[in-house]
């Protein structure tokens, strides 16, 4: 059966522009696909595949374009008579693997950490590093300004950065030519990947530096200056852009991440832009009433205890909080009150607190509503 017209395959005019064929191969590769194409349909979307792929390939390579508008099929095809031809093999699907990425990468956004310098070589981005920072509380909210060590890569002295040996030199690798990638033909897919040899550099080095291990670069420390915004909190982390691991190849570095971590406090407890915090009260102070004072992170604060206030109440201080990273106002201070029993009494004391019962008791239930709504509950449970 005779071959359609290369143009005609893809819907292009003979004048159509390479971006022109390739934006019109990738809609028909994609909607021609095999795993897009299961079941009935699948023999005939096949064959409108491997058709589609084969003039892309020869209108995308300049010298075969030429000769196919010359000539035609003959001038590309070799069992025609014609000069040139489409060499099978992973060198023939080299167009094909590149229009297949490129479809790839519309579909999935980009292509990962991996890139392509223009002289061929992969190029990867460094790894991020983590940084584990612990601070007090009131740096937390304060904000604050400090150093910290961290492992930098500098270039090799010895080698120059080359990796090689003084007076050796690196040599272009034999799997993939020096393109840091090679071919894997599977069927009519052509796949590509990094070459496991070179690890996608093009290069081989026979004879590594002693002093770098053939890196081209040493592993030092290096002084950062970090600024601790005011409000940070627990788990927060600091981004510290290109501070972390060299890229490979020429690639982008990483970051360096900045992960805090609160100290425990003495007195606080944080929960988000509030402070939580207990305070012990006398059992005489909480019957009578008064004034205690309250810390703050802030200085001293005053508190008015009702006379009564009892075990476990709650007062809040408006504002006397954490002013987060993202709030506009401070949050709350929480004062729980925890109301101390008497411990070590002397006799006269113990004396003192017998003939304050009796005279409760003598009061009736008064002095003690909460006993005696619990003792009442109790009777009812058992009636």
């Amino acid at each position: 059966m005779a071959k359609r017209d290369y143009y005609e395959v893809l819907g292009v005019a003979k004048t159509a522009s390479e971006d022109e064929i390739k934006k019109a191969y990738r809609k028909l590769a994609m909607k021609y696909h095999p795993d897009r194409n299961q079941g009935e349909g699948a023999q005939a979307a096949e064959e409108k595949f491997k058709e589609a792929k084969e003039a892309y390939e020869m209108l995308t390579d300049a010298q075969k374009r030429a000769a196919y508008d010359q000539y035609g099929h003959a001038g590309v095809d070799p069992n025609m008579g014609g000069g040139g031809g489409f060499r099978g093999g992973p060198e023939g699907f080299g167009g094909f693997a590149e229009a297949f990425g490129d479809i790839f990468g519309d579909i999935f956004g980009g292509q990962g950490g991996g890139g392509r310098r223009g002289g061929g070589q992969q190029v990867y981005r460094g790894s991020d590093l983590s940084y584990a920072m612990e601070i007090t509380l009131e740096e937390a909210a304060r904000g604050k300004e400090t150093q910290i060590r961290i492992p930098s890569w500098e270039g090799c002295d010895t080698c120059k950065g080359s990796g090689a040996k003084p007076g050796t030199s690196a040599k272009t690798c034999g799997s993939c030519g020096g393109s840091g990638t090679v071919h894997m033909r599977q069927g009519f897919f052509s796949v590509q990947q990094t070459c496991p040899h070179c690890h996608g550099s093009g290069k081989i080095i026979p004879d590594p530096c002693t002093a770098c291990n053939g890196q081209g670069k040493v592993k030092k420390t290096k002084t950062l200056e970090v600024k601790i915004p005011a409000g940070i909190n627990e788990g927060m982390r600091i981004r510290s852009a290109g501070n972390g691991e060299p890229g490979v190849n020429g690639g982008p570095p990483g970051d360096l991440y900045i992960e805090i971590r609160l100290k425990q406090h003495e007195i606080f407890e944080r929960d988000g832009d509030d402070l939580h915090c207990t305070m012990p009260v006398g059992m005489t102070t909480a019957a009578l009433g008064g004034t205690i004072e309250v810390p703050t992170l802030g200085g001293k604060a005053e508190i008015e205890l009702p006379e009564g206030t009892q075990h476990g109440k709650t007062f809040r201080l408006r504002g006397k909080g954490i002013k987060g990273v993202r709030s506009s106002y401070p949050g709350d201070l929480y004062c729980h009150i925890s109301v101390e029993t008497p411990v070590k009494l002397t006799e006269h004391q113990r004396k003192l607190l017998k003939e304050l019962d009796k005279s409760f008791r003598d009061g009736g239930d008064k002095h003690s509503p909460n006993a005696k709504s619990w003792t009442d509950r109790v009777k009812d449970l058992f009636k």
